[in-house]
């Protein structure tokens, strides 16, 4: 059965939610460039409680085509509104940054774009082309919006040739209605599905504790490797404010691991499933997975 709504969002957050520093010298050293040069990444916009993590192994992510999105999810913390047009120079701006901070695997991710006719896919794509001109060596991926599932559209971006392709279901059919803005579950696994025929290493990812059923996660998995995904993330759903969709549960790491185990004996080549998991973390081990 579902698990209901309770008080679990205004109860003390569990132990296991609690974030642990992993700060190095080579954080340390991209933490300063990224201050010098005023450089921005969704890992200190987005307060990602990896951060510290992903810097020491010199991963970062990058948010593209402004911070307005046109989709208000309940879930989501990110601005809503009439975005302004885009920068034509942000692609030499990320590849120079990717370049100062010595990048060896980059995310690109980026709010959704329904008011450019494109959805923002040429400027996708010229994002991966301007950071792999400046860095040869770097492995690139994209975490994208659905762009209506239109062909036409994810053609261009797969076209500019990024190592992984990412778009999250976010969460179990079900509420998907009741916790997202036009997306529907459908479209995402039509983009997912898209994007695997045509040769690109596919990912997603799920929050769970939004009140849904083990069942359902489990049924949100395979819908995700019958479309072709091979990377996976579960991490928890957190409320960032009072006025979002309330947490139903904090699920147990006993329980993420249960579903990362599950993830591999459907096929999946790599999930990273626990509390703390978001969409671009273990992103670099996951691309080495792949190259093995």
């Amino acid at each position: 059965m579902p698990k209901l709504y309770d008080n679990v969002s205004r109860t003390r957050k569990p132990d296991w939610l609690k974030i642990r520093l992993h700060k190095s010298d080579t954080f340390a050293e991209v933490d300063r460039i990224v201050t010098r040069h005023a450089l921005h990444t969704i890992c200190s916009s987005g307060r990602c409680p990896n951060k510290a993590e992903c810097w020491s192994k010199r991963t970062a992510t990058f948010m593209i085509l402004g911070d307005i999105c046109t989709r208000n999810c309940r879930f989501c913390a990110t601005r809503t509104g009439h975005p302004l047009p885009p920068d034509a120079g942000e692609p030499e701006k990320v590849a120079e940054s990717v370049l100062l901070m010595g990048l060896r695997h980059v995310v690109v991710t980026s709010v959704t774009r329904d008011d450019l006719p494109d959805r923002g896919a040429a400027h996708w794509a010229a994002t991966v082309e301007a950071i792999r001109a400046k860095n040869p060596d770097a492995t690139i991926e994209l975490l994208i919006s659905d762009l209506d599932a239109e062909p036409a559209f994810l053609d261009t971006v797969i076209a500019s040739k990024p190592d992984i392709i990412g778009h999250n279901i976010e969460t179990v059919c079900r509420l998907t209605p009741v916790v997202r803005t036009r997306a529907t579950y459908a479209t995402s696994l039509a983009t997912l599905r898209y994007l695997a025929k045509a040769g690109v290493v596919v990912k997603s990812g799920l929050m769970v504790g939004l009140g849904e059923s083990d069942e359902e996660v489990v049924q949100t998995l395979a819908d995700l490797r019958e479309a072709g995904v091979r990377i996976v993330t579960i991490g928890q759903y957190l409320r960032p404010t009072a006025e979002h969709f309330p947490v139903a549960e904090y699920v147990t790491p006993e329980q993420f691991e249960e579903y990362r185990l599950k993830a591999l004996s459907m096929g999946f080549d790599f999930c990273a499933s626990a509390p703390l998991v978001r969409s671009s973390y273990l992103a670099d081990e996951a691309a080495a997975c792949l190259r093995q």
